[in-house]
């Protein structure tokens, strides 16, 4: 009986997919650990801590491999990119190494996300919508 072959190799789908699992799990656990014991704007914790929240919401898709998750984190990221930019360079130690490496994940969680989708679509991914506008030669 033939089986077909995967369209992508199975191995650096899967790096990709524990890389960006990883990433947002990492995020969560820093976000929660940044505003509520690390370096809280306030003592005791602030209202911050909610920013950890929206990263739950993929969490479940990126586990369950859906590539549409994937296509939306890979946008979602820059927000938190952002945040962590800004708190590198206006804020004071521990919160500026905390904000970097919030940078460093963020980047990891991008590269995943984008690498993953690109491995799963293949090389022309782009051009597999039957809707383009794009004459064929």
């Amino acid at each position: 009986m033939n089986t077909p072959a995967p369209s992508a190799p199975t191995l650096p789908v899967n790096l990709t997919r524990w890389l960006a699992v990883g990433s947002v799990l990492a995020l969560i656990a820093l976000a929660l650990s940044w505003e509520l014991y690390l370096a809280p704007l306030r003592p005791g914790g602030s209202w911050l801590v909610l920013k950890a929240l929206p990263l739950c919401i993929p969490l479940a898709g990126l586990l369950k491999n859906r590539l549409y998750t994937y296509r939306w984190v890979s946008l979602v990221v820059w927000l938190y990119f952002i945040e962590g930019v800004v708190r590198a360079w206006s804020d004071k130690a521990p919160g500026n190494y905390l904000a970097m490496l919030e940078i460093i994940l963020c980047i990891a969680l991008f590269v995943a996300c984008t690498l993953h989708v690109r491995l799963r679509l293949g090389p022309r991914g782009a051009n597999k919508n039957p809707d383009s506008q794009e004459a064929t030669p």
